[in-house]
């Protein structure tokens, strides 16, 4: 059964045109006592008015990169533990009724704490294509710690304890194949950039033999095979996302390069 009352709890969200999928997710949140959702200024569907409608602290802000955009909404929280979600996610009974008797019947010892996630695809979820297990540090202390500066796959950084919970989260980040697509292209973009600044050199065969290589362990070891078409166009994408983004860095690559030639 879900917490019947509110506890000292703040959740921390970011969106942009999320008005689809923000309700499901805000309807699950009535355990926490505070919920702040960040809304990219350039929003266009709705998505702040359905948050201020739950009674959220929803604010509008220019969006800044995942990282940044997330580490504001942690700032704006009242509570020194936060539950971090992307609009796409959703916390079901067990594991909210699992943070309330976390935070409120025993020493919180840990600096943060990692929840599994459930991804779906199509209504279902994935267990293969390297989909499951997913564990991601979403319960945190923001007092210890704070998100990197990472363009793409941002995570929380803490010097101290990070405990696993046995609690997960549902996921449903894409509703269609072109969605894959846009994002593949998008985070494959965003990853080169993350690849220029860090000052990594891609050789001409990089983008090939991890694109190949991670399609062999999405289908393959990962069994993606037994997820159907599904897992064939999942295993495809996440291996053209692996291409592009080492292709698009050389590419980034060649052309500062050509620039500090002239």
């Amino acid at each position: 059964m879900a917490p019947d009352r509110s506890i000292p709890l703040s959740v921390a969200i970011v969106a942009r045109d999320e008005a689809d999928r923000i309700d499901a997710c805000l309807r699950g949140l009535a355990f926490a006592e505070e919920v702040v959702v960040v809304v990219d200024s350039r929003s266009r569907d709705g998505t702040l008015e359905i948050a201020q409608s739950y009674g959220c602290r929803a604010v509008s802000h220019p969006w800044q990169g995942f990282a940044r955009q997330k580490q504001t909404a942690v700032d704006l929280t009242s509570h020194d533990w936060v539950l971090v979600l992307d609009a796409d996610e959703q916390v079901p009974e067990e594991t909210a009724a699992s943070i309330t008797r976390l935070l409120t019947e025993t020493p919180a010892d840990a600096a943060a704490y990692s929840l599994l996630r459930k991804n779906f695809f199509h209504g279902r979820w994935i267990r293969r294509c390297g989909w499951w297990p997913d564990r991601v540090t979403r319960l945190v202390n923001r007092t210890q710690g704070r998100f990197s500066e990472h363009l793409v796959h941002e995570s929380w950084l803490t010097d101290g304890p990070v405990v696993d919970l046995d609690a997960a989260i549902t996921h449903h980040s894409f509703r269609d194949y072109a969605d894959l697509i846009v994002k593949m292209q998008h985070y494959s973009t965003l990853a080169a950039r993350q690849i220029n600044r860090e000052g990594r050199r891609v050789r001409w065969w990089t983008p090939s033999l991890h694109g190949i290589w991670t399609f062999i362990r999405n289908y393959l070891l990962e069994l993606g095979i037994l997820e159907g078409v599904d897992g064939l166009v999942i295993a495809l994408l996440n291996a053209g996302g692996s291409f592009f983004k080492y292709a698009k860095a050389r590419e980034m690559g060649l052309v500062r390069a050509s620039v500090e030639r002239e």
